[in-house]
């Protein structure tokens, strides 16, 4: 009875920062159907257009180490209630963005709310993993980013619904001046409930930032032998000093990189007329299909980690995403757009399996490592525009060699995480920020 009433505030302080996840997931995944619309709002070409993703991916890798060094500094309460203030801030600037038509504005709305974004996964994802048991982490990271995918599970049907109604790009067509009002009239109203939900955000984390706490201190059970770093520059040293930590954020730029090139690039993909030939509103709410299976596979892999080991099952997934991306280029036809839709499934349990595998074995910090392993979601930023200079000078089924690549080397990572050893006196609980 004595340890009840703490097991009831870790719960609940989890369930508080798991709603985090699903906000972030369905900003996130509007990115997707917002590079369809901006191609035609704007006449991009592909490349031109994955510079919205690039702009919104390209904040992790400016402000992850910022972050970790805020988090250290200010504790996870405190940091969570100003990630949320930026991504407010970037609302509006998409706001302003939509009302006056500028692409250059778009992509700093972007950039800022991801910025906010990135401080909010810098603090979250370690402070999910570390609301319980040490044993339990990978368990916990998962169902978390189970509620994560529920967001992007949501925000392409809800943003191919707002901004891509009427709108095609295929051939050059040219858009209609309603069409082209409509979409950045989406993009406006958007982004101004993203706006509201975020002020229910920070009124509801400021109301749980006691009780976070004190399920923190709660949770740790034990010192922590690997202090966190002050400042910005002995947290990136921290970071740096640990090949796991080095070879983690490799393994999460290819997976981020790879994932966002396929969402970005699947409207276009469904879209065209070798493969599903369907309108791009219809091939737009059909990206949901692959984030939803990244929520089912991380309902199934939430399941399957309580029974297979972490670098087992994430060795099983990197090899099959690999498969289906080649089946696409080599086979090509309707069902090469259901094998792509496909791959969203079994990036599911990459993300969180990734980065608890990296905490484990990670010699640094976990404020230094997970600073360095949100720097890396940067590969989001990298590749999606190589990916569109495939598809811009082939086609866009030849442009999934690039992911298939990332995912061969994600499985080299899952054999060596398979072998390596988990330095168990390091737990991700002891050095949790708080």
């Amino acid at each position: 009875m004595a340890d009840s009433s703490p097991s009831r505030a870790v719960t609940a302080a989890f369930a508080s920062v798991t709603v985090l996840f699903f906000a972030w997931g369905l900003i996130t995944s509007l990115v997707d159907p917002l590079v369809a619309a901006v191609k035609g709002i704007f006449k991009l070409s592909d490349v031109e257009a994955q510079l919205s993703a690039s702009a919104f991916f390209i904040a992790y890798g400016v402000m992850s180490f910022p972050a970790a060094a805020l988090v250290s500094r200010l504790k996870a309460g405190r940091s969570i209630l100003l990630a949320l203030g930026m991504m407010l801030a970037g609302c509006l600037v998409m706001l302003a963005a939509a009302n006056i038509a500028i692409y250059g504005l778009v992509l700093t709305g972007l950039f800022v709310l991801a910025s906010g974004i990135t401080v909010l996964q810098v603090a979250a994802n370690p402070l999910a993993a570390a609301l319980g048991k040490p044993e339990d982490a990978h368990f916990r990271l998962t169902l978390s980013q189970t509620f994560n995918s529920l967001g992007t599970f949501i925000g392409p049907y809800l943003g191919a619904v707002l901004f891509l109604k009427g709108m095609e790009v295929k051939g050059g067509q040219v858009l209609t001046a309603e069409v082209r009002d409509a979409a950045l009239a989406g993009i406006d109203r958007a982004f101004f409930w993203i706006g509201g939900l975020i002020v229910v955000l920070v009124v509801f984390m400021w109301i749980s930032r006691r009780r976070i706490a004190s399920a923190i201190s709660a949770a740790a059970t034990a010192p922590d032998p690997s202090p966190v770093p002050a400042g910005l520059v002995a947290t990136i040293r921290d970071a740096f000093s640990s090949r796991w930590a080095i070879i983690g954020a490799l393994a999460i730029f290819l997976y981020v990189g790879a994932e966002v090139a396929i969402g970005t690039q699947m409207a276009f993909l469904l879209n065209s007329d070798d493969i599903l030939g369907i309108a791009l509103e219809d091939a737009g709410k059909m990206v949901s299909l692959y984030w939803g299976g990244a929520m089912i596979g991380r309902l199934v892999g939430t399941a399957m980690l309580t029974r297979v080991s972490a670098s087992r099952l994430l060795l099983a997934h990197t090899a099959m995403a690999c498969a289906l991306c080649l089946y696409v280029v080599v086979v090509g036809g309707p069902s090469a757009g259901y094998a792509a839709l496909a791959i969203g499934l079994l990036n599911s349990i990459m993300f969180p399996v990734i980065f608890t595998l990296t905490l484990e074995r990670s010699t640094a910090s976990p404020a230094a490592t997970s600073g360095l392993l949100c720097f890396a979601i940067i590969g989001g930023a990298i590749i999606p525009p190589l990916t569109g200079l495939v598809s811009q000078s082939f086609d866009y089924s030849t442009s999934l060699l690039l992911p298939a690549a990332c995912y061969t080397l994600l499985v080299a990572f899952a054999v060596a995480a398979g072998r390596s050893v988990v330095r168990h006196g390091h737990s991700v609980v002891s050095g949790a920020p708080h």
